[in-house]
């Protein structure tokens, strides 16, 4: 098979990159979450705690007024009251969460009020909210473990519904990536989901339907363009022998071969298309072949074939691959043009400006020559060969050496 493959990239599979993003997604749910509930938990002690040293200090305070005693959690003007409460405007009470208490790492609320007018003494309670806060940090672990295990979870599944997926997308994949090769019988068929998959396995095969009935169309018109034709060129041809000998003879003589040669490549490709080539094999020495296809050419070609090898091949068909590639050669390319045989393989080198960006990359088209200085020509020599060589099983590879010149190699199956 000729090999007109794009390169391939380096690709991620699509299964890691939806469980690459369902974990991303989970993980930073779990973190939104986690600071929510975190923050808002805090809050909560803390309005808590306020609330219970606002009461704690009035009631101290209530008691400390009647009867001038202290409760057990009550001070007149500690020293580690905060600076905020230290000295109130008023005779309401007031509330400051004050950090660690000194000495250790317990965090504490204080509340403070002025047991009289101003300049009377400050009462303080303090609560600490400790246990408070040893349960937001299990809260805060708990919410970590959860997370870790939902993301092992979440994960997998991810994966597993990804893979499930690209199965589905693979199999359309496959069926344009045969299409692209020239199998137009291939089809994906139905598939389960009816979703967007669905929807682009059922254009893939729409679309191969499309273009299977438009070549068919093609093929069947080039046939029977060729088939009319054939009975008028060979006509013209008996014609043309009659005239008398003469300059436009001779011009009318070889324009209506030229005509025929046209009619008969072009019913060749209509027979490659229709796949009724058969391909007839048989022990044939390489070198030999190649050597008489060239001789055949009449052009001033070189070979380098070592004696000896042998290959099971058709060997019309290869002296038609290596004919025209001769020929192909000598029209659009520059001298010298050499031919090398090697174990199973036959290089064709010229030394003119190369093949086309466009053959390189897609193969040769049909009634498509390139640029204008590479000559004349129907553009059918080369996709004649490389319809050849698919029936010999063979690979025919196009490339420009790097010094200049067309390079074409022509690899033959053990």
């Amino acid at each position: 098979m000729p090999a007109f493959d794009r390169p391939q990239q380096p690709r991620v599979p699509l299964s890691w990159k939806i469980a690459a993003l369902a974990g991303a997604t989970a993980c930073l749910v779990a973190l939104v979450v986690g600071l929510l509930v975190h923050v808002w938990t805090k809050h909560d002690i803390r309005h808590r705690a306020e609330r219970q040293a606002r009461n704690d200090v009035i009631s101290a305070t209530d008691v400390y007024r009647r009867s001038g005693a202290l409760t057990s959690d009550a001070r007149l003007d500690p020293v580690d009251l905060p600076y905020a409460l230290k000295s109130p405007t008023d005779d309401d009470p007031h509330v400051s969460y004050g950090g660690s208490v000194p000495g250790s790492m317990d965090p504490t609320v204080w509340g403070a009020q002025r047991v009289g007018g101003p300049g009377t003494p400050v009462l303080a309670v303090q609560v600490t909210i400790h246990n408070e806060f040893r349960e937001l940090y299990r809260l805060d672990l708990t919410m970590v473990v959860a997370s870790l295990i939902a993301l092992t979870v979440v994960t997998p599944l991810a994966g597993f519904g990804a893979g499930v997926l690209a199965r589905r997308l693979r199999r359309v994949s496959e069926t344009a990536s045969r299409i692209s090769r020239g199998d137009l019988d291939a089809r994906t068929g139905p598939t389960k989901g009816g979703d967007e998959v669905s929807d682009i396995a059922a254009t893939v095969d729409l679309m191969a339907d499309t273009l299977s009935r438009r070549l068919a169309d093609e093929r069947r018109f080039t046939a029977d363009v060729a088939h009319e034709l054939r009975t008028p060129v060979g006509g013209l041809l008996a014609t043309a022998d009659l005239l008398a000998p003469g300059e436009t003879e001779d011009l009318l003589r070889s324009r209506v071969r030229d005509l025929r040669g046209l009619v008969e490549d072009l019913l060749e490709i209509s027979r490659l298309d229709a796949g009724a080539e058969l391909p007839v094999h048989a022990r044939v020495p390489l070198g030999a072949v190649v050597a008489e296809a060239v001789a055949r050419t009449g052009l001033d070609t070189e070979v380098d074939a070592r004696p000896g090898g042998s290959v099971e091949t058709d060997p019309r068909r290869l002296e038609r691959i290596v004919g025209n590639l001769v020929v192909n050669a000598h029209r659009h390319g520059k001298g010298p043009v050499r031919v090398t045989v090697e174990d199973r393989t036959v290089v064709v080198r010229d030394h003119g400006p190369g093949f086309p960006a466009h053959l390189l990359h897609d193969g040769p088209r049909r009634f498509q020559t390139g640029a204008a200085e590479r000559g004349t020509g129907h553009g059918l020599g080369l996709t004649i060969a490389v319809g050849q060589a698919q029936v010999l099983g063979a690979e025919l590879r196009f490339a420009n050496a790097p010094d200049g010149g067309a390079v074409a190699t022509l690899h033959l199956p053990g």
